[in-house]
């Protein structure tokens, strides 16, 4: 069974290289600065959330299409929260 520590670096290799520039940056700034808090059911939801279509993944994380209800939208909403608020602080 896998440990906990080495599902979040699997999980965090997986945001950081999704195939396009906009969400490695978006998911893996996101798993860098959170993955190390989220427990179980946190990571399950992230890694479904990982297996979801790039066009479709990045339009929700964008707010330019809503996601269906299978899709965690909270989850969502404080990843692409966590992008925005992650680039306001580097311009500060």
């Amino acid at each position: 069974m896998e440990s906990l520590e080495t599902r979040r670096r699997r999980l965090a290799y997986r945001a950081a290289h999704r195939g396009t520039k906009e969400l490695d940056l978006i998911l893996g700034g996101y798993a860098q600065r959170h993955l190390s808090r989220l427990d179980e059911p946190g990571l399950d939801a992230f890694e479904r959330l990982l297996n979801e279509e790039e066009t479709e993944l990045q339009a929700w994380l964008l707010g330019s299409e809503t996601p269906p209800p299978h899709v965690d939208g909270p989850l969502i909403a404080r990843i692409a929260g966590d992008h925005i608020e992650n680039l306001e602080t580097r311009h500060d």
